[in-house]
């Protein structure tokens, strides 16, 4: 009976395939797909956006109009270095690093106006009746 308990044993020892070195062979194609298509979908976007931001900073002139990280719209109206100068409204200037002009304003939609709150019909009074 522990004979035959040997055989069995030794024919399912021999039964088992030697190709063990193809299984990592996929395993590091697969790794090498996976980093390839991480790139693409991730790093190289990421990379051109940066590049496209450092350009529009690089491109920054006076007299730009532009929205601050903070959500500031304003015009720039000098510049040192890495300090801008924006007005945002009549007579209103504040300072800021450059890294943070969030882009140009939209060229098809306006900067607002300096001058306070205008009614809808842009007179200056309140649209609301009874006052």
């Amino acid at each position: 009976m522990l004979s035959t308990a040997n055989a069995l044993v030794g024919q399912a020892a021999v039964a088992v395939p030697q190709g063990g070195g193809s299984g990592f062979a996929n395993q590091m194609l697969l790794l090498a797909i996976i980093c390839i298509i991480f790139y693409f979908l991730l790093i190289r976007p990421q990379l051109k956006q940066n590049k496209e931001r450092r350009l529009m900073l690089e491109a920054l002139k006076k007299g730009d109009k532009v929205m601050t990280s903070g959500g500031l719209y304003g015009r720039i109206m000098d510049m040192d270095g890495d300090v801008v100068d924006v007005e945002i409204a009549e007579r209103v200037k504040i300072k800021i690093n450059r890294q943070h002009v969030a882009g140009l304003a939209d060229p098809g939609e306006k900067a607002p106006q300096a001058g306070g709150k205008k009614g809808k019909d842009g007179s200056g009074k309140d649209d609301k009746k009874g006052k």
